[in-house]
């Protein structure tokens, strides 16, 4: 049956251009890479502010990463933000005055930070994060967050939809009534999304974070990105055969896309410390990639076999899902 492949993946590819897939990923690309250039580079990357209060004159050797202001209450204004730091020196002892981040171990940097900088040779502005400096740190980081985004959400609506559209023209019916393979049916939808998925992820490593390191990272970021599209796939695949409506299924891609994915960023991206993250496995998948942009160390074997073992597993799910629909609609 598999001589019918190349007509089936004509067919996927008319479907994906007439519901504008391609047009939809391509102007991803261009907003996300806009964002990343011209607007998030250009914010205010400063570690948190500092703040002196110092009416004595006693610190001579203060930082030019401080701010000094007149008041006491000018100073607890300043960092009523959860982020500023204030120090008050008008006693013998430094005083650091900040309301809590809610997480320990950042308020503790916070008040490191913030000391140091009274010290002469510590009065310095940190420019390098392992081998990246700031901007380079924080393009890796945004460009991961991204990337993780269009793969696990709109991969997930993006087959989905597709399969949506074949039940209403009946093409599913006409599958059931013809000889047609059903892995032929479901691998060539997976191969036109993993290769759209995957010139996706070199266009957005390449514009954002260069040529030279992005070619360096990405054969390990391709690598992530094809397991985590064809994850996706598959599960938007399979809930888009068992799911009777659109609608039903838009709610399923809400809760993916808020209460799934919302998590993972918060305990990857932050300091946020959880304990059950580590049952989550969208959040092995985020750190694999992520480890994958900053050349960090790469996930073992059991990671890759437990990856495998579930594509495996949704795929047979889905071939199972498929032949029971189209005995249905046949």
């Amino acid at each position: 049956m598999w001589y019918s492949f190349p007509s089936i993946l004509k067919k996927d590819f008319k479907l994906m251009l007439s519901g504008k897939f391609l047009l939809l990923a391509l102007g991803s690309l261009i907003l996300y890479s806009c964002y990343i250039n011209f607007v998030y580079i250009k914010l205010d990357q400063d570690i948190y502010p500092v703040y002196l209060y110092d009416p004595m004159k006693t610190q001579t050797g203060v930082s030019s990463e401080v701010t000094k202001v007149d008041t006491i209450e000018d100073l607890q204004a300043q960092c009523s933000d959860s982020y500023s730091v204030g120090i008050d020196v008008s006693s013998s002892e430094p005083e650091v005055i900040m309301v809590t981040s809610g997480i320990t171990s950042t308020d503790h940097y916070r008040a490191a930070y913030a000391l140091s900088l009274l010290s002469p040779e510590s009065s310095y502005t940190a420019e390098l994060i392992g081998q990246n400096d700031k901007e380079m740190k924080n393009r890796r980081e945004i460009t991961c967050e991204f990337l993780f985004f269009e793969l696990a959400a709109v991969g997930f609506l993006g087959l989905a939809s597709i399969l949506f559209k074949e039940k209403q023209m009946g093409v599913i019916r006409v599958h059931g009534i013809l000889p047609v393979n059903k892995s032929v049916f479901i691998i060539s939808k997976l191969c036109l999304f993993l290769l759209s998925d995957l010139v996706f992820t070199c266009l957005l490593t390449v514009i954002n974070i260069g040529i030279s390191a992005g070619l360096n990272v990405l054969p390990a970021v391709l690598v992530q990105a094809g397991i985590l599209s064809l994850i996706m796939a598959l599960a938007g695949f399979f809930c888009a055969v068992q799911l009777p409506d659109f609608k039903q299924f838009s709610l399923l891609y809400l809760v993916l896309a808020i209460f799934i994915s919302t998590p993972v960023f918060l305990a990857g991206q932050t300091s946020i410390d959880w304990n059950w993250i580590n049952y989550h496995p969208m959040y092995h998948l985020f750190m694999g990639m992520k480890n994958a942009y900053f050349a960090t160390s790469s996930a073992g074997g059991s990671y890759y076999f437990a990856c495998a073992l579930v594509i495996v597993l949704l795929f047979l799910l889905v071939h199972r899902a498929l032949t029971r629909e189209m005995a249905k609609e046949g």
